[in-house]
């Protein structure tokens, strides 16, 4: 089935308005877990606007005595990253083309362009014991080129997905997805998946694209637990997972 990871950047974000220390990223991420998540995802961005560095020394503390449970961290490598990702090594590095002010992350790697800076990076990080992702579009055709770079998975944006939803270009939009998907499998990479993954649209994107082994899900999933709370929330996006592998198994 596939694994959900709680993005924490906007617990962070929220925490950061005030200086009473609330709510906590630490105790959040005891909640989430608690509830069934199976990961945890920060990205913590050089104008420290969310997620800190601390944050993240304080979560891997954590997750060290989480058995099983997954520490993603996400970034751009050229933007101070790989010191973080060094000290406190996680499962995984997912690797995003920010620029550093970005408002969010909003486009995947273009490998013909910056490919080049990247197997460096990949190398150290695998060297390390990290598994490492690149965050990329749903480009069928440069899947090969990810797997020569010598990552083990990518994680589809999946932002073009969700505007998609529930319009008449729903069809032919997850359908680019499920190719890159195949794509990216048939060159021996992993998938993964996220950005702007509600769930409403979950289950039809599970449901359409195969193997999905990750979603990382923060901005919508926050925003449903302030409304239902977030051990309810998790159980609800986990259900929403069941629910996508149920409808793939059937058309299968």
């Amino acid at each position: 089935m596939t694994r959900l990871s709680v993005n924490l950047n906007k617990i962070a974000l929220l925490r950061n308005s005030r200086t009473l220390g609330i709510p906590s990223v630490t105790r959040a991420a005891t909640i989430a877990l608690d509830a069934g998540a199976y990961g945890i995802t920060v990205h913590p961005r050089p104008d420290g606007r969310h997620i800190r560095v601390s944050d993240v020394h304080e979560l891997a503390g954590l997750l060290e005595k989480r058995t099983g449970a997954e520490f993603n961290i996400e970034g751009n490598p050229f933007q101070g990253l790989i010191e973080i990702v060094r000290a406190v090594r996680p499962q995984q590095c997912t690797l995003v083309p920010d620029d550093p002010g970005a408002f969010t992350s909003d486009h995947g790697w273009d490998v013909k362009r910056n490919g080049g800076r990247l197997p460096p990076v990949i190398t150290e990080l695998r060297s390390l014991g990290i598994r490492v992702s690149l965050f990329m579009d749903p480009l069928p055709e440069a899947m090969p080129a990810v797997r020569e770079l010598g990552a083990d998975r990518v994680e589809l944006y999946t932002e073009p997905y969700a505007r998609a939803f529930g319009t008449a270009d729903e069809e032919r939009v997850v359908v680019r997805y499920a190719e890159a998907a195949r794509a990216a499998q048939h060159a021996g990479l992993g998938v993964n998946a996220g950005h702007d993954l509600n769930q409403g649209n979950l289950p039809r994107f599970l449901s359409a694209v195969p193997q999905v082994l990750e979603v990382s899900i923060g901005h919508a999933l926050i925003a449903d637990a302030l409304e239902a709370g977030l051990a309810r929330t998790v159980r609800n996006y986990l259900a929403a997972i069941r629910q996508g592998a149920g409808a793939q198994s059937v058309s299968r």
